[in-house]
């Protein structure tokens, strides 16, 4: 089997000082290239912590997380930022554009954040993601022009503009109706096929749990069913 792209052993988070609270309790979780992960639970059962330690926006109290083969517990902030930068991609519920950017240029954000400048091969590739999300003719529209679903869609693209290892939606069809939120997890599914990029999305729709590889289910804070759907 290949090495997991993100490994969890032992994931405790606190929060407080005088008086703690204990949001997750000893989670060991790893996703392996290629997989699309559900990550499920009632409100309140840790996903959102779980998915900032993840993604290396939250330290955990005790244990480790190994991203891509690293062991980001011995990391400074830089190192966490340099790490993130390279191997994950974000999604989330409100998607978090640039009301004044283009949808071409809103993708090209993070590779703009990564080189500090713009070049042909940089445009070529948003314009390759933004076609691949069903949004060819739409790359000169701002966002404040686009729907909720067509903005959803430019959230994926930038996401996957610097071809992460993983991708992390929290809750990404939440904000949509039931038409859009179907049409975007079937378009997410076609990427992680074509792209192999693995994927942990939180949903609360066990329509679309369903059509994961694998369900994991938080319950208060602990892993309570990690099971092929």
């Amino acid at each position: 089997m290949a090495e997991p792209v993100i490994e969890l052993a032992g994931i405790t988070k606190d929060y407080g000082e005088k008086v703690i609270s204990r949001v997750l309790h000893g989670i060991d979780l790893a996703v392996q290239p290629g997989e699309l992960v559900a990550l499920v639970g009632p409100s309140g059962s840790g996903k959102s912590t779980l998915l900032n330690i993840m993604g290396l926006l939250d330290r955990p109290t005790r244990g480790t997380v190994s991203l891509d083969g690293v062991d980001a517990s011995g990391l400074d902030d830089a190192g966490l930022s340099s790490l993130r930068g390279r191997t994950l991609g974000f999604v989330f519920q409100f998607h978090h554009l640039l009301p004044a950017f283009t949808a071409l240029e809103n993708v090209l954000l993070p590779l703009y954040a990564a080189t500090g400048a713009r070049d042909r091969s940089m445009d070529e590739r948003a314009r390759e993601l933004l076609a691949a999300v069903g949004l060819t003719g739409f790359e000169r529209h701002k966002a404040t022009e686009l729907s909720g679903g067509q903005q959803q869609r430019v959230a994926i693209a930038r996401a996957l503009v610097r071809s992460p290892r993983l991708v992390l939606a929290d809750e990404p069809t939440g904000n949509l109706d039931t038409q859009a939120a179907d049409s975007i997890f079937a378009m997410l599914g076609r990427l992680n096929e074509r792209q192999g990029t693995a994927l942990v999305v939180v949903t609360h729709d066990p329509r679309l749990a369903a059509r994961c590889h694998r369900v994991v289910e938080l319950v208060d804070g602990r892993v309570v069913r990690d099971a092929i759907p």
